[in-house]
């Protein structure tokens, strides 16, 4: 039995099969060449009892496995590399069918390959994932076939394996390491000018030409003898909060995932460069509920902290409740922070629904609103009106993305900083507010 489900006929022999038909055919009008048809028939079982015995003589002649991260990226391109073994004595046409886990909605992951004699073969693609969970990937299909190829063998390998899907620490290690080179520039973060500088004293060193004459300290020069300037560092250890909404505003689309996924990505890019900057990182998810909450803290363990929580996070469709946030910030957030909101708004009559709430945050915190462009429109925007139809569509384009910068107005005459990004540029965007916040000395 374990004979037959791993003997599969080729498609080569179905063509055979099909020429043999036909001469057949042919011989019934001409019976010379029913014999021929005979003859070949008779070869065609010789060649696949021979093929097969090549196949199934040796137990196990072909080893694979997958060679892939322990967890998966959400919303980056992540590789998986089959490695394949050739234990037989000649070479082999391989054809390689993985069971990808249902979420990406691939059903034809075939890859042929062929190997040399006592060789290895690498088979190389990648996978998007678009949702945070574990994703069961199935069994690893090898269909051997020899020179002859009338038959193949089948092989299963690694049945059963499930990964986890992880908020986007690829794109969270892009940044820390152009963060570390300080290249940061090359991401598109804007390298800000400091307005002034900040009193957080770092150490005495020696004047160099160019340092500001203000900074000269006076006793240090007397005892050394030489110009001795103060020089000072960024303030450090500041709270930064993200503050993520996970109602039904976040369950929009865009590029297969969610607005809560694109912010959660963002989330953890914005917390790790805050680390990096020396400030200290927490971490607040509301819905109707509190959902999590992590206090701000600088060691370095938080991020895989934030890591675990927000893996775990789920969004719903309920209306967020920010007096819920308000009364949880003033109850565990006492210290003056800056809170960075991820949420959305369509229009101005839902934004003027949680402005009392979001009034009352900024009047403790220093607040930024992070909500998104929808870039659908600019494509309806920009795309030439043929009729009046389009007309009509292209004037509520219009109406819409007007009420989007009506929206950051009308933040900013209660002193509330607003960011609207597209989604593709979520974290780039966040990054130069929280930058350039602290160059302003505002946290």
């Amino acid at each position: 039995m374990r004979f037959l489900h791993a003997f599969y006929l080729t498609p080569r022999l179905f063509q055979v099969l099909v020429g043999l038909v036909l001469l057949f055919v042919l011989g019934y009008f001409l019976p010379v060449l029913d014999g021929v048809g005979r003859a070949l028939l008779a070869g065609l079982v010789a060649a696949a009892v021979l093929d097969a015995w090549l196949l199934f003589r040796v137990k196990d002649g072909v080893e694979a496995g997958r060679s892939m991260p322990e967890r998966l990226s959400n919303g980056d391109e992540n590789p998986i590399t089959i490695n394949l073994t050739n234990g037989y004595a000649y070479a082999l046409r391989a054809t390689v069918l993985d069971e990808l886990p249902f979420q990406f909605q691939i059903r034809d992951a075939r890859h042929v390959v062929e190997i040399p004699a006592g060789g290895a073969r690498q088979v190389s693609y990648s996978v998007r994932p678009v949702a945070r969970g574990a994703y069961s990937f199935g069994a690893l299909n090898v269909y051997a076939s020899s020179p002859i190829g009338l038959v193949s063998r089948r092989y299963r390998f690694e049945v059963g394996r499930s990964v986890p899907v992880y908020p986007s620490y690829l794109q969270m290690r892009k940044y820390e390491l152009l963060a570390v080179s300080n290249r940061l520039e090359e991401a598109g973060v804007k390298r800000i000018r400091r307005i002034g500088h900040t009193m957080e004293f770092d150490q005495i060193r020696e004047y160099v030409v160019g340092d500001d004459y203000r900074t000269v300290n006076w006793k240090a020069t007397a005892r050394r003898g030489g110009l001795m300037v103060n020089q000072f560092q960024d303030e450090r250890s500041q709270p930064v909060y993200c503050l993520l909404d996970m109602g039904r505003v976040m369950k929009m689309p865009f590029e297969g995932m969610t607005l809560l996924d694109h912010s959660i990505n963002a989330a953890l890019v914005f917390a790790n460069i805050a680390l990096l900057k020396q400030d200290r990182a927490g971490l607040v998810a509301f819905s109707k509920e509190i959902t999590a909450a992590l206090p701000a803290l600088r060691q370095r363990a938080q991020i895989y902290r934030m890591q675990e929580t927000l893996y775990n996070l789920r969004t719903d469709f309920y209306e967020s409740d920010y007096a819920r946030l308000v009364a949880h910030l003033r109850r565990y957030v006492r210290r003056r922070s800056l809170l960075i909101l991820f949420t959305n708004f369509e229009t101005r009559s839902s934004l003027e629904r949680q402005l009392p709430s979001l009034r009352a945050l900024a009047g403790s915190h220093v607040l930024v609103v992070v909500f998104f462009e929808n870039t659908e429109l600019r494509g309806l925007l920009e795309a030439p009106v043929r009729d009046v139809e389009g007309v009509y569509l292209q004037t509520i384009a219009e109406k819409f993305a007007f009420e989007k910068r009506e929206i950051v107005k009308e933040l900013a005459r209660y002193g509330i900083h607003a960011v609207l990004t597209p989604p593709a540029d979520l974290s780039i965007n966040t990054i130069n507010k929280y930058l350039e916040l602290k160059a302003r000395g505002m946290i």
